[in-house]
């Protein structure tokens, strides 16, 4: 991956990018596309996206897999086809933001696979989840995926960026027998990276100050519902473990302070940027089992942020990174659906499942 420095001499060429993604957006799946799906079997699910964008992904696997495996192959490559032509179309400094976002991709990756090997997957399956959107190589991959213990994938990212993060979680992991610290460490090492590459002291609607805007909401999200989870969970553990730099929600002394309390941690929420967007959420929350359906909320909460961010500023780097959360979002949604009627779920509970606007 090139760095900011080394391919920021030429020009941006916002306009030509996003008349781009503004077609691609166009053929998005939309929320009734949703609620058709969830009440097909599984064939259908596939006929259905043979007559969408995905044709071609299903045409070129289907004689290979079937039903729920033909779809989420198709998916996987159809979304690395995506963000490969957002990539080539990028020049300049957006090309260079582009990048480094999509190496997030390398931290689900890295979590897939861990996630794979603690529960005893073989490789085929974990390689199935894998999506070839970051910045690893296929020969790097293949490393990854031949690694038969956890403590050989933390070995095999050495000189990567997420070697320091897994290392130090590495030892947690080994004494609770639980891949929470792992699969944080994973995320706070590519979140922490991105942005202690860019410059701090810049105008808000530059372009590196519009992407330090959304990376930043991004990090409060992925740290409130860190907190979240530790405050509903009652169990003994630090949050500060589980902290990621860079947010403005609050610093790693608040977050402490506050998961002590739910009602605490909630008015803060609601006193904070995000409190309009979240507010009927936040009600919701008082429910037991309403935990899942406030993290969709907050799925659906940073993508209307990312919208917004889009509307205000049309030609930046804001609407493509609209456009990625909203293609992520439609992968998601339906590999949900594929897998949930697979399982002889009922069209009400995959709903649950979905990240709806």
């Amino acid at each position: 991956m090139n760095t900011l420095t080394e391919q920021n001499q030429g020009a941006s060429n916002y306009e030509y990018v996003i008349a781009r993604i503004r077609s691609r957006q166009a053929s998005l799946f939309d929320d009734d596309d949703y609620r058709k799906l969830v009440r097909m079997g599984t064939a259908e699910i596939a006929r259905f996206m043979e007559e969408t964008e995905y044709e071609s992904e299903m045409n070129a696997l289907g004689s290979r897999y079937s039903g729920v495996d033909l779809v989420e192959y198709a998916l996987n490559r159809n979304l690395a086809k995506h963000f490969d032509d957002l990539l080539e179309w990028c020049d300049g400094r957006l090309y260079d933001l582009v990048a480094r976002y999509l190496r997030k991709f390398d931290a689900w990756n890295v979590k897939t696979i861990l996630r794979g090997l603690y529960s005893g997957a073989d490789r085929e399956e974990i390689e199935d989840d894998l999506i070839r959107a970051g910045e690893f190589s296929d020969r790097e991959l293949e490393q990854l995926l031949a690694a038969e213990e956890i403590a050989e994938v933390v070995d095999v990212l050495s000189n990567t960026m997420f070697e320091e993060e897994l290392t130090a979680a590495l030892e947690d992991y080994e004494d609770t027998g639980t891949l929470v610290a792992l699969e944080n460490a994973a995320d706070r090492a590519f979140y922490e990276t991105l942005l202690a590459g860019l410059p701090t002291n810049v105008e808000s609607d530059s372009a590196t100050g519009l992407y330090l805007e959304f990376l930043r909401g991004e990090v409060d999200f992925r740290n409130l519902r860190n907190a979240l989870r530790i405050a509903r969970s009652g169990a003994d553990i630090d949050p500060s473990e589980y902290f990621i730099d860079g947010g403005r929600l609050f610093d790693a002394e608040e977050m402490n302070q506050l998961v002590g309390s739910l009602d605490q941690l909630v008015e803060h929420i609601r006193e904070s940027t995000y409190g309009e967007d979240l507010d009927d959420a936040l009600d919701d929350l008082a429910d037991a089992d309403a935990l899942i359906e406030f993290e969709h909320a907050l799925d659906a909460a940073l993508l209307e942020y990312a919208d917004r961010l889009s509307n205000r500023y049309p030609l930046s780097v804001c609407p493509v990174l609209s456009y990625i959360l909203a293609k992520e979002r439609e992968v998601d949604n339906i590999r949900a659906i594929a897998r949930g009627r697979e399982a002889g779920l009922e069209p009400d509970a995959i709903e649950q499942e979905l990240v709806i606007l």
